[in-house]
């Protein structure tokens, strides 16, 4: 558990969190993680995706525990923002 999940969500604690889960399964640093640059381009594939969704589902459930990412959702995730902008507004922070 990162320690962005220890203080209320917001969605700069959700960009920390996407970044930090995005770094570890990319083995990578968070700041080489760019917000707008699709996760194609940071060499992130299908799999590198869902694992993504699983870490996030599992950092967020912590304090939300019924969120989920819906399946079908999946397809609009594109970037970090994107994830951020969809688990912002699935939980409706500000």
């Amino acid at each position: 558990m990162t320690d962005a999940t220890k203080a209320p969500l917001d969605k700069a604690a959700v960009l920390d969190i996407v970044k930090a889960e995005l770094a570890q399964i990319l083995e990578t640093s968070p700041d080489e993680i760019l917000d707008d640059v699709p996760f194609t381009d940071l060499g992130a594939d299908s799999l590198a995706l869902i694992e993504l969704v699983e870490a996030l589902e599992e950092a967020i459930m912590a304090e939300y525990p019924s969120f989920h990412i819906d399946d079908e959702d999946l397809e609009g995730l594109a970037s970090v923002r994107d994830a951020v902008d969809y688990v912002a507004a699935k939980l409706n922070l500000a």
